[in-house]
């Protein structure tokens, strides 16, 4: 059998429509998405950057929540939005790698983040007199690289073992990137044992975060449940429930995605959940963040009033 680079030199995307129009409006829906995402994560790094009182434990992983997620929708969506424009669908093998790559690497690190802050929200609300100490910013530091190494290290590990695959029935990926289980669908070469890599991988991420997180809530919701003041639980929840909306979003999507045989990838669910995890909840991030944070909204209306001033002089 030959192997992929002699006999597949590029993939083909899933196109939007195959009507020239709707590739157009499609293509400028996916850049207005993207220009609102990006411009959403980039203003809360600017703001919990440049307000000294966002510099806490929370707000400096949210700010690198913010960075990820920033480079999340800019993995998928130019390239998608100019292929639908241009209405060529190919990407080259190097490139489709590249992209698998990154993808994987952005994705581990922005759960393993939303698993971090579920420990930085528990730490805050059950030790509070401890808080300083256990989330001091040097191990928040470590942390953070901590999911960026572990990251390169299951992203580089992932990607190489996918393209040792032979491709040589066909080239078309059913999917608007390029991504593992639908390659794993085209390949020709026996697949067993990347899938059930691919699985075992990815059920013990996806549950050792989920019972790590559900665990920080349940430990979180029994400690608010016994404050004496509402005020206070109030305050305590509105700083949870965004967390738990993102996490949620982005687990149940992307599971749904990478759980099933390849076999059964490449429908429209898949393309929807696909969406889901790689543009919808960066895009909903900072909008979700943002609504139900007071700190945050004060310093974005202090930055504006700022811009404004030095505008008028």
């Amino acid at each position: 059998m030959s192997n992929f680079t002699t006999t597949v030199t590029a993939f083909l995307l899933l196109g939007f429509s195959d009507t020239r129009e709707l590739q157009i409006l499609y293509s400028l829906l996916l850049l207005l998405i993207y220009s609102a995402g990006l411009m959403g994560n980039l203003l809360i790094v600017i703001i919990t950057t440049f307000d000294r009182r966002l510099h806490t434990p929370m707000y400096f992983f949210l700010r690198n929540l913010s960075i990820v997620d920033a480079c999340f929708i800019s993995i998928t969506i130019p390239q998608a939005s100019v292929n639908s424009l241009v209405n060529n669908r190919a990407i080259s093998v190097p490139g489709c790698a590249a992209q698998i790559f990154l993808l994987i690497f952005i994705a581990y690190v922005e759960i393993t983040l939303l698993t971090v802050m579920a420990r930085d929200h528990s730490v805050a609300i059950c030790q509070p007199l401890l808080y300083p100490v256990i989330m001091s910013p040097r191990v928040c530091m470590q942390m953070t690289l901590t999911c960026l190494f572990t990251g390169l290290l299951y992203a580089g590990f992932h990607t190489g073992y996918t393209f040792q695959l032979s491709f040589c029935q066909s080239n078309v990926i059913h999917q608007f990137f390029c991504d593992i289980p639908s390659l794993l669908k085209i390949s020709c070469s026996e697949t067993f044992r990347h899938t059930l890599s691919l699985l075992g991988s990815v059920l013990v991420i996806g549950v050792g975060c989920f019972t790590f997180i559900t665990a920080s809530y349940i430990s979180i919701f029994s400690s608010v449940l016994r404050f004496p003041v509402k005020e206070d639980q109030r305050k305590a929840f509105s700083t949870c429930v965004p967390h738990i909306v993102v996490v949620s979003l982005f687990l149940f999507s992307i599971s749904y995605v990478y759980l099933k045989p390849p076999s059964d990838s490449g429908s429209i669910k898949d393309i929807i959940f696909s969406i889901f995890y790689s543009i919808i909840a960066p895009f909903l991030n900072p909008i979700i963040y943002s609504l139900r944070n007071k700190q945050i909204k004060e310093a974005l209306r202090i930055v504006i009033k700022r811009q404004l001033f030095f505008l008028k002089e």
